[in-house]
């Protein structure tokens, strides 16, 4: 088993945030050190109970909520431990948000905030309209440009009942990614 590292799980507010809790049970069950971070939009598709349950850690979705234990902010002390930022789904708003510097939520704080040798991995998911539109593939483009690692989105029916490419990528093959980044 590889060694143990700590992973923020960042589920963003798409149909495919129910996805986020295999994903968070698969890296536990793998010895990872799990935590995750919410957008409130996140929070109407999956609870952050679930999240709590399967990660044994609680879930960071307000950017004030007070740390464990410690006198810094959650965020602060989250940001300096992650070893790997995994934002799984991510939603066309989250890819802007991190490509303009954007930190207004506990998410895209603690992306901005993260130690520099960290890693990130993103594995949008969207309607394909919005993966295709210049604007997403400009952030895109510029969050590569910084070093963040991209899995998906695969082509297949998506929840708005279009067919085309924005489904999350499947989930097994992005613990696959995690691992393999994380060596």
């Amino acid at each position: 088993m590889a060694a143990k590292r700590t992973i923020l799980l960042g589920i963003t507010g798409s149909i495919a945030a129910y996805k986020s809790a295999d994903l968070a049970s698969q890296l536990k069950k793998l010895g990872h050190d799990v935590f995750c971070v919410m957008t409130k939009d996140a929070s109407r598709f999956i609870t952050p109970l679930t999240l709590q349950t399967l990660s044994q850690h609680p879930v960071t979705v307000d950017l004030f909520e007070a740390g464990e234990g410690d006198w810094r902010p959650s965020h602060l002390q989250l940001a300096d431990t992650a070893d790997l930022l995994v934002i799984s789904p991510a939603t066309a708003n989250v890819l802007a948000k991190l490509a303009h510097g954007v930190a207004d939520d506990a998410l895209s704080t603690i992306a901005l905030a993260l130690r520099p040798e960290a890693k990130v991995l993103v594995a949008p998911a969207m309607n394909g309209k919005m993966w295709l539109h210049p604007a997403t593939q400009a952030n895109v483009k510029t969050l590569q440009s910084r070093g963040v690692e991209f899995i998906g989105p695969e082509k297949g029916l998506l929840a708005c009942g279009y067919e085309g490419i924005g489904r999350l990528w499947n989930v097994d093959e992005i613990v696959k990614k995690i691992q393999k980044i994380l060596g």
